[in-house]
């Protein structure tokens, strides 16, 4: 942007810089006059954490402006050296916001923020340069990182690439949002030492910006300084904080909650909260459903609040059977607040007892206990939510309290049975994903245009078709019609996306466009930890490991507990045959849910890859005990063949050759003669399977190691090549 001298003002005996801005500036008038504009604009703010400007001139056709001087380096200069540590991140980021905020108060935005642009003074203090001033285009010749590209016609790209928001990529124009976006890259560089968005070129930059989430960070940080940073790098500029002063907050909340949260005043300080899993006071299984709906709904609620912490769902789940102490559990999970309540249904009526803890002072901040009717369940989660954040002290900006209050139904009948099927889907054996799909062709029923419950209608025939449980040609074209339906009413519909997106892949065996529905669902949902899982999944199938470890990552951090999530997340450490990684993944979430019989698949084919048959074997049998779907047989009949237990192996097989064509599943076959060793034959099932379209195959073949002994033979090619999973 030009040279930079030390200089002295003889008027007011005092040191100051003088830069010298580029000749064609000069020789640019409507440049030259947004330069002026913008420059008396960021004098007028007179923020300590922006350079001061004290003057701008013109003398014999050079353009300058007098600055305050500067005594240290930029932000970039400090990070050579390494990163900085949680603290003083969290810190020089509170003030970074606030000098944003002080802009963006007179719309002004920087719409280059970037370490170059921030000066670290020798006592410490962060300072936000070339704040706002008019910049020419210029060709650098090459594809560097480090490429400004300043023009600001419509439809042309500002900013840094690296930087950059996924708006200014896309040439729209840059907002206060996009300020924050690039804050965040800048604060994840600061805790990571590398950036959050790099690849080979410029274009690959700009495409990571535009698709990738940021890998998480290498070191142990507060999970409620990650969450911020995530929340500044969502890629809509609705999904960030609503302003850096909100930011602001959260960035010295957190460092308030680490240095002192015993003496902090929980009713002011309070910034994180555990909603523990509402009790069945009813002791009605049937019960059951309401009380999770009713907590995931409030959880759902709160994590809109930018400058609240809410422990994640997977981790608060494990204390549902528990009868801890709460203020025990709210010191275990480090949060200042936690909220416990219990449920009773009786016919039409619904009575909801809520209490609220501060963790710190072992006190009540809030109770409430609601007498409604059934009908009035909506407005019952949604006052709990409110009297949370008011009991909080924090506030939803009016776009938040539009997107916290969107309804799907205004039946709450038909709301209910969507609870009901939510919650068997969610156990994920076949018994319960089958008592999913009759509550919600019960809530299809009771309201014909519930986009939502079409799509959790999908889910199930969806996991009943892998599974092969139900035909498969038949299931998944059920499956394609719920999510085909859920989309064509709310296009909008995260969920409706995600569905397509899976049966895209798996049914259809149309790949990119299973990618773009995935893709169309994070655009409008970034926070949904399950299109996360799938599209991991997904990924995974198609060899894209790295890809997929990304959306891993990035589900991880939304739900670190979730054995469905760190089911995928095992799945494709076993493909990329980082053995222990898998191992460890798999005993992380059977820690938490023991009887989650995927993870125990996975266990066991990590461990038969390892070698070590008996431990897999004893793993499989359970997984029989647990569901005995017909996939999960098969990987028992190939345990026992890869372990030398033939005889145990082919009795299996005889028995399922005796089950009849019409509830054979070829797959079976498949992994059973691959643990015998009997490639040919084995090679003959992965053909019928094609050919039967068995559910299990396009979702394992090109990524699990029982095949690897098959990859290069011909017959074998052109089985992938049927599913369109050649490279």
């Amino acid at each position: 942007m030009g040279e930079v001298y030390r200089a002295r003002d003889p008027r007011l005996a005092r040191q100051v810089a003088i830069k010298v801005l580029p000749a064609g500036l000069a020789n640019d008038p409507q440049a030259l006059a947004r330069f002026e504009r913008e420059a008396k604009a960021v004098a007028a703010l007179s923020h300590p954490n922006i350079l001061a400007i004290f003057d701008i001139g013109a003398e014999r056709g050079i353009v300058f402006v007098v600055t305050e001087l500067l005594e240290g380096e930029n932000l970039r200069a400090a990070l050579a050296r390494g990163a900085l540590s949680w603290t003083k991140t969290a810190e020089m980021g509170a003030t970074l916001a606030e000098g944003l905020a002080a802009a963006h108060s007179k719309n002004i935005v920087h719409r280059d923020l970037k370490p170059e642009n921030i000066f670290v003074t020798t006592d410490g203090r962060a300072k936000i340069l070339d704040f706002g001033l008019a910049k020419v285009s210029h060709d650098s010749g090459g594809d560097d990182l480090n490429t400004a590209i300043t023009q600001t016609e419509a439809g042309t790209i500002l900013g840094t690439v690296g930087y950059m928001s996924p708006e200014q990529v896309r040439g729209a124009a840059a907002s206060p949002a996009s300020d924050l976006f690039s804050l965040g890259c800048v604060l994840y560089e600061m805790i990571a030492g590398r950036r959050a968005f790099q690849g080979q070129t410029a274009a690959e930059t700009m495409t990571s910006i535009l698709r990738d989430p940021p890998p998480s960070a290498p070191r142990e940080i507060p999970s409620e300084l990650e969450r911020l940073i995530s929340h500044c790098l969502e890629k809509q500029p609705e999904q960030r904080f609503q302003s850096a002063r909100d930011l602001a907050f959260g960035l010295k909340a957190a460092l308030a909650a680490r240095s002192s949260p015993a003496s902090a005043d929980a009713a002011t300080a309070a910034n994180s909260i555990a909603v523990l899993p509402f009790g069945n006071a009813s002791r009605d299984p049937d019960t059951e459903y309401l009380c999770d709906g009713i907590t995931e709904s409030i959880i759902n609620s709160l994590a809109r609040i930018p400058q609240l912490r809410v422990t994640p769902r997977s981790t608060v789940y494990r204390y549902k059977t528990s009868d801890a102490d709460p203020q025990a559990v709210g010191r275990e999970l480090n949060v200042r607040a936690v909220l416990t309540g219990r449920v009773t249904h009786r016919g039409e009526m619904l009575i909801v007892g809520t209490e609220l803890m501060d963790v710190a002072a072992g006190t009540q901040l809030w109770g409430e206990r609601y007498n409604r009717k059934i009908a009035d369940i909506f407005e019952v989660e949604e006052e709990i939510a409110r009297k949370i954040s008011e009991s909080l002290r924090m506030k939803l900006s009016g776009d938040e309290k539009g997107r916290s209050a969107k309804r799907f139904t205004e039946n709450t009948e038909a709301y209910q049975l969507y609870l009901q099927g939510r919650y068997h889907w969610s156990r994920r054996t076949p018994e319960h994903v089958k008592k999913g799909v009759v509550a919600f062709q019960k809530a299809i029923e009771t309201d014909p245009a519930y986009a939502l419950a079409y799509s959790g209608l999908a889910d199930c025939y969806s996991i009943l078709a892998t599974y092969t449980v139900l035909p498969t040609k038949d299931t998944y074209a059920r499956a394609k019609a719920a999510a085909v339906a859920a989309v064509a009413f709310d296009e909008e519909l995260a969920e409706g996306h995600a569905s397509l997106g899976f049966i895209r892949a798996y049914w259809d065996l149309d790949w990119p466009a299973s990618e773009r529905e995935f893709q169309r669902a994070i655009e409008l949902k970034p926070d949904d930890w399950v299109t996360r899982y799938w599209y991991a999944l997904v990924l995974t199938s198609l060899g894209r490991f790295e890809d997929s470890e990304r959306q891993i990552a990035h589900g991880l951090r939304l739900e670190p507990q979730s054995p469905v999530v760190l089911h995928g997340a095992a799945m494709n450490s076993i493909a990329t045959h980082r053995l222990g990684e898998a191992i460890e993944r798999c005993r992380t979430g059977l820690a938490n849910d023991p009887d989650y019989f995927l993870l125990r698949v996975w266990l066991g084919l990590a461990l038969q890859v390892e070698g070590r048959h008996a431990e897999a074997v004893a793993e499989f049998e359970k997984v029989i005990e647990l569901c005995d779907v017909s996939w999960a047989r098969g990987t028992l009949i190939g345990g026992y063949g890869a372990a030398g237990r033939r005889e145990d192996a082919e009795r299996m097989l005889q028995n399922e050759l005796e089950r009849g064509r019409e509830t054979q599943d070829p797959i079976i076959f498949v992994w059973g003669y691959l643990g015998l060793g009997d490639f040919d034959s084995a090679l003959d099932w992965a053909e019928k399977a094609v050919e039967a379209r068995s559910g299990m195959l396009p979702v394992m073949i090109k990524c699990d190691p029982r095949f690897d002994p098959l990859r290069g033979n011909p017959r074998f090619e052109k089985v992938l090549a049927r599913m369109r999973l050649t490279s």
